[in-house]
């Protein structure tokens, strides 16, 4: 808490242990399982199916000091402890954190690689949430899972989902934009796992990772991680929302709620308007099922991450502020620990204004 106002990280990140997967994934798959070869500040963050991950990285080790210089001072316990429960909830009490749903690092490239077959991928990612469910139980009120599941075969997608709601208590299922297998988020192949999340009343959170295999906005700048990072967060989600609410997945799903997180809000008045005003000359042909404008999709069942947002109170002004969730993004290079919160505290937005943002806009989202 800060200021009085309760806050909910909507998609804080833990760092993973380089044994995870060695530790916890089926024996089948242990000589397969992926790899964190780096420590966090250091460099490449691992291996996976003969994939270094994130790809902008791996060329470029002498990057991350640079990139790390920020952050790293404020994380030198947090290293030590080797970035556990006890250094988690420790960034929480440094930002007022009351609670935080918990994403991946590393793990948010793994399920981004075409071509997994079925099982390894679902294996990988039941390691990954039995290790999380770990992880939470150190204070499991204040530490909250995000499923990583596997998109590469529907139906281990929906089982893997299912158990990491119903048997580890997690409250959202987390997808990489990055399309897997050259299937769109509106194709038919995934209202199966639509309609699970929707009956289990618990959201997918869609999040980038600079540096994924192929497809990414930004891929066409090579190396050039400030163009990639700049552009790969904001239009991966753009094409994400496009494809859900023209594609007809928020019109055939109406109780999915749908997380797009740490990718900034100031596009999505200019985004929503644009596909409002060529759904008005083009659903007859290209958007027949729709009964609604697209923006009118958006307020319903999405949810957008605000991070350092200057222009926040004109956003408002503009879009309303029902829909924006917050996170410290801890403990990447990017973000603004451990003043992040002081930060979103001081951009002008009234009290109304940030006790939505900070907790009930993300208590909505993911029921809590």
């Amino acid at each position: 808490m800060r200021n009085g106002l309760r806050i909910l990280d909507s998609d804080m990140h833990i760092v993973e242990p380089a044994d995870l997967w060695e530790k916890y994934i089926d024996d089948r798959y242990r000589d397969r399982a992926p790899k964190v070869l780096g420590g966090y500040l250091l460099g490449p963050y691992g291996l996976m199916d003969g994939h270094m991950l994130p790809t902008v990285d791996s060329h470029a080790r002498e990057r991350m000091k640079g990139m790390n210089r920020w952050v790293g001072p404020h994380l030198a316990g947090h290293v030590g402890r080797g970035f556990d429960a006890v250094a988690q909830l420790d960034a929480m009490d440094q930002e007022g954190v009351d609670v935080a749903v918990l994403f991946p690092t590393f793990g948010l490239y793994v399920m981004a690689v075409d071509g997994l077959e079925a099982g390894f991928a679902a294996a990988v990612c039941r390691a990954y949430n039995n290790w999380l469910y770990d992880f939470c139980q150190v204070n499991p009120t204040r530490l909250k899972g995000a499923a990583m599941i596997p998109p590469h075969d529907i139906a281990e997608a929906i089982k893997e989902t299912r158990r990491a709601v119903r048997d580890l208590g997690f409250v959202s299922a987390f997808l990489h934009p990055t399309t897997v297998d050259g299937r769109q988020w509106h194709d038919r192949y995934y209202d199966p796992l639509w309609a699970e999340l929707q009956e289990l009343d618990v959201p997918v959170g869609f999040h980038e990772g600079t540096g994924s295999i192929g497809r990414q906005p930004g891929d066409q700048f090579g190396k050039n991680r400030l163009m990639r990072h700049v552009c790969s967060h904001p239009i991966a989600m753009m094409y994400t929302s496009l494809s859900l609410i023209v594609g007809g997945v928020l019109e055939a799903f109406p109780r999915l709620r749908v997380g797009l997180l740490e990718c900034n809000v100031g596009w999505v008045p200019f985004w929503l308007d644009r596909m409002d005003r060529d759904f008005a000359r083009l659903a007859e042909w290209d958007a027949p099922t729709l009964t609604m404008k697209p923006s009118e999709y958006f307020h319903r069942q999405c949810f957008v991450g605000a991070e350092e947002e200057p222009g926040l109170k004109q956003i408002v002004e503009l879009m309303g502020d029902d829909t924006i969730v917050w996170s410290t993004d801890y403990p990447h290079w990017d973000s603004d620990y451990p003043h992040a919160t002081e930060e979103f505290l001081a951009l002008g937005v009234t009290e109304v204004t940030k006790r939505k943002i900070l907790w009930d806009n993300c208590a909505r989202l993911y029921r809590l």
